[in-house]
């Protein structure tokens, strides 16, 4: 990979980490102070981004060998919390889920973004979209992805990143 092109998508790394990490900073402060609009909001920037830095690292076929270069350079495993974007397509797809969920029904319970207690009550019934700020785990349609495990994945991956700029 030439040189100014590497740059480039490390700097966009870089870049796209930050964002991960102001928006986790945030997202304490918003569960904290119960400000709902807040929590999702930030919640959405972690995984936009976290999935950006996942789509430059495992980008589709046509340009696999510029991800396996950048992977190589920067030592992520294909074990990385970082590779799959199941959580954030659904989360960003959720327009689709709620057209399946609510096709043929007529009567049926929905509770979405449910946080603490009353994501607990929630969760083995009808729960779509949850944040749990005690463990800081996101719940959506029955899956669960700890939001620690990323931050500190999309960390290791800028320090990395930076670590090749010095």
């Amino acid at each position: 990979m030439k040189l100014i092109r590497e740059g480039a998508f490390l700097t966009e790394l870089i870049f796209q980490a930050e964002l991960v990490s102001s928006s986790y900073r945030r997202l304490k402060g918003s569960a904290d102070g119960f400000d709902k609009i807040s929590v999702w909001s930030d919640i959405q920037s972690i995984l936009i981004s976290s999935g950006n830095i996942s789509k430059i690292l495992w980008p589709t076929w046509k340009y696999r060998e510029r991800g396996e270069q950048l992977r190589q350079l920067l030592e992520i495993g294909s074990e990385s919390v970082l590779k799959s974007r199941k959580i954030r397509n659904r989360f960003e797809h959720y327009d689709e889920f709620l057209d399946d969920f609510f096709k043929d029904k007529d009567i049926c319970s929905y509770t979405d973004l449910a946080m603490n207690p009353s994501l607990s009550a929630s969760i083995g019934g009808s729960c779509h979209r949850g944040y749990n700020s005690y463990n800081n785990t996101l719940v959506i349609h029955g899956e669960t992805l700890n939001l620690n495990d990323i931050v500190d994945a999309v960390e290791q991956v800028r320090l990395k990143c930076k670590s090749l700029f010095v």
